[in-house]
This record gives C-alpha cells, sequence and structure tokens, in this order.
C-alpha cells in the first residue's frame, strides 16, 4: 500500500477512535504485504481485541484474498465477538486502488457490551417479545484461532463431528474452507489433514471434486 494512502487511513483511524473513544477500535490491514499472515500496520484502541501491529488476519481479510474485487462489497454495521467474550458492532470498508484491486481493509470494532447489559435490563421491563439472536462473527487474534475458527465452523456446516463425517461430507467441510482462503494460511494443509484424518493427497483430491462437481456451479 503506497504511503500516502495509508497516512490517509491512520489520519482516518485516528480521528475516529478519538471521536467515539477507547471503546472503539480501528484496523488498517494491508493486503499488498508480502507476508499475508502479518496484514495489520495501524491499530487504535486494540485493546478492545487485543490484537497489536503486525497481527495476522481476520475472516474479511482471508475473503478478500480469496475472492475477486468484483465479488467484494462493505460489509456494515454487523456483529462480531472477541475470545474473552466482548460483543462488537462492526464495519469493514475495502479500499481499492484505480483498478479496483483491493490492496486494504479499514475496519471499525465498537464494544458495545456495556450497553447490551444496559439494554438487556430495559428489555425485561418494556419488551413484550425476545428478538431472535443475531449470529455473530469471532474475530480471532491470530492465524491459528482464525484457522480454528473456519475448523468448527466447516464442523457446523456439516452438521456431524468429524469421526461420523464420510468422503461427501469431508469433501462439503473442505469446500467450505478452501472457498473462505483457510489455505492461504502457512502450512493450513497439515493441519487439515491431522484434522480430517487423510493424506495431503487426498485433501487436494477432495478440493478438486468439490470444485467441478456440478451441482455446485451455477
Amino acid at each position: 500500500m503506497q504511503g500516502e494512502t495509508l497516512n490517509l487511513l491512520k489520519n482516518l483511524a485516528h480521528g475516529i477512535a478519538t471521536q467515539f473513544g477507547s471503546n472503539c477500535e480501528v484496523v488498517v490491514h494491508d493486503l499488498t504485504t508480502e507476508n499475508k499472515e502479518s496484514t495489520v500496520v495501524y491499530i487504535e484502541n486494540g485493546h478492545v481485541t487485543n490484537r497489536k501491529l503486525g497481527d495476522g488476519p481476520s475472516h474479511v481479510v482471508l475473503e478478500a484474498l480469496k475472492k475477486s474485487p468484483e465479488d467484494l462489497q462493505d460489509h456494515l454495521d454487523y456483529m462480531t465477538k472477541t475470545a474473552d467474550g466482548k460483543i462488537l458492532k462492526s464495519s469493514t470498508v475495502y479500499i481499492r486502488d484505480k483498478g479496483n484491486k483491493v490492496i486494504g481493509i479499514f475496519s471499525i470494532n465498537y464494544d458495545i457490551t456495556g450497553l447490551l447489559m444496559v439494554e438487556n435490563s430495559l428489555q425485561s421491563l418494556i419488551g413484550t417479545q425476545k428478538e431472535k439472536e443475531e449470529e455473530v462473527e469471532n474475530i480471532p487474534t491470530n492465524v491459528n484461532d482464525l484457522l480454528d475458527d473456519l475448523l468448527e465452523q466447516s464442523v457446523r456446516l456439516v452438521g456431524k463431528p468429524v469421526a461420523l463425517m464420510n468422503k461427501e461430507d469431508k469433501i462439503k467441510a473442505l469446500k467450505f474452507l478452501n472457498d473462505a482462503g483457510a489455505l492461504l494460511i502457512t502450512k493450513a494443509s497439515e493441519k487439515l489433514t491431522a484434522y480430517f484424518g487423510i493424506s495431503k493427497y487426498t485433501l487436494y483430491s477432495y478440493i478438486d471434486q468439490s470444485s467441478s462437481d456440478p451441482s455446485e456451479k451455477k
């Protein structure tokens, strides 16, 4: 990411964090760096998610690295959570160059845990119908946590533990992981083969089969 663009994003991040206070984390990811496991180049109020400069990618970063620019849309006003249980209101904006290539990600994560506690107290007094809980996305602090989270999601997608999965189940799980960009993480293939009890050859064979499955094509 060029210095002028990065400096602008840093100034914006500082201004937003100052405006909304210590509960507002603002993160800048540089997707042009060669080390894709160290994308955080600027962060304000990192204590919100316990992240720091040089930390690795989140789910949205992997998505941006995996998908084509045309398929990526800014993700605004959604819920996330941290490993220590904080609930955040988040927004993600993709930073693009003149050719529409995504070169960075600008993320805002506002800790609303305390506000939700107040809301819950009020809801018990004035509420008439319990609202459906919104599914929240984890914010990992490192690539190992990110890969573990993706593995858990793949198991939930299949709907059965790995020990009970057949070949088709594992192909479905691996398709999800590949589409999510899990294999972009260094040494992910070793962890996936151990997790699913398959060889590296079988791993890539299953991924190839999922990519060529006619039922998956539109």
